[in-house]
């Protein structure tokens, strides 16, 4: 699917980060309304240090109450047993019938090494390529159960096809697994991977294993040189570049648009704060940064942050996103059932299939 400009589809996205909410409630409110907005998929922050709902178990609950939106939860791969994730993520994508994905992310604080007193924190560089090779072991456990390996022959009392069932065997620098999985393939095969990748030691990360990078950015210079050196990795990685969807994160702040006309806000652009690159005006003046930026290339879509998590998204799905579509410029409804095929992403190849692996 292109658009009327030659480019792929712009894409949208939005945290529904909402601290000290810890009932489920007002999580499904604001994944409904991004869902109704389009938008392609939602994401849950997830840190060890701070207390707050698992943003995992939270999106398996908003999961049935919602049809078509996805959902990316947080979680970190420095203290957490990689045969979890796998199995967390992918039991996500099963209740969500395909629209689960998942937020790498590492976790680099002494006070979060201590909550379990497994091992000091590492240097980040070292933290990333166990991340990475996290991620790379969920796809084998992932694929260790190939698509039709559960029979079901009653006849013969018959349940899996142990042929398509496959061990693992993988050793890492911190850890090794055998598998095979405890359940049967995701819906989406590989349920999608998505990394911040704006600093360097996660950019490895993200060439090699993500299907979405992140950019935070306050400019288009800087988000376009930083969207060139991605690609570039990703095809040094031996990946398609085009298979690495690059949006840029921004804070927003549609208060009142009354800064509109001061430097650095509304029509000015986003300015950097010590939480990242916020945006601060109107949805109009939004529409036209969104649109400017993705007309020029500067990247595939936005990731959007609420300062105020209701009153922002209703304006940016009422304002900013209805505008979008006006224009012609985003999808007035799904183009398919599963995170993947909102975002254009084949459904991997197993690779173990066929004797591949």
């Amino acid at each position: 699917m292109t658009s009327s400009h030659g480019r792929g589809p712009l894409h949208l996205a939005a945290a529904v980060d909402q601290p000290g909410v810890y009932d489920a409630g007002p999580y499904v409110e604001l994944a409904r309304l991004a869902e109704r907005g389009g938008l392609d998929f939602v994401t849950l922050d997830d840190t060890f240090a701070r207390p707050g709902p698992d943003a995992s178990a939270v999106l398996s609950r908003v999961a049935p109450a919602t049809h078509r939106v996805g959902l990316v939860p947080t979680l970190t791969t420095t203290h957490t047993e990689p045969f979890h994730i796998q199995a967390t993520v992918a039991t996500l994508d099963r209740v969500s019938r395909g629209r689960a994905g998942w937020r790498i992310d590492v976790s680099t604080t002494e006070g979060e090494a201590r909550l379990f007193g497994r091992r000091h924190t590492a240097p980040l560089d070292a933290l990333w390529r166990e991340a990475g090779e996290v991620a790379h072991v969920a796809a084998k456990l992932w694929d260790s159960w190939e698509d039709g390996a559960v029979v079901r022959d009653v006849p013969t009392g018959r349940f899996l096809d142990r042929d398509k069932l496959h061990h693992v065997d993988f050793t890492g620098e911190a850890f090794s697994v055998r598998g095979p999985a405890l359940a049967p393939r995701p819906p989406q095969g590989h349920p999608v991977r998505v990394v911040d990748a704006t600093e360097g030691p996660a950019r490895s990360t993200a060439a090699r294993h993500a299907d979405v990078a992140l950019v935070r950015a306050a400019s288009p210079a800087q988000a376009r040189t930083v969207r060139d050196r991605l690609r570039a990795d990703v095809a040094a990685a031996g990946r398609d570049p085009n298979s690495l969807l690059v949006l840029v994160s921004l804070l927003i702040d549609l208060g009142d648009g009354e800064h509109a006309a001061e430097p650095g806000h509304g029509g000015g652009g986003p300015r950097q704060t010590a939480q990242g690159p916020l945006y601060r005006g109107g949805p109009v003046d939004l529409a036209d940064l969104i649109a400017s930026w993705y007309k020029d290339g500067i990247a595939d879509g936005f990731h959007l942050t609420p300062v105020e998590p209701r009153r922002d998204l209703e304006r940016l799905v009422n304002g900013t996103v209805a505008l979008l579509q006006h224009r012609g410029l985003f999808r007035t409804f799904y183009p398919g059932s599963t995170l993947r095929e909102h975002l254009g992403l084949a459904r991997p190849a197993n690779q173990y299939a066929g004797g591949a692996a």
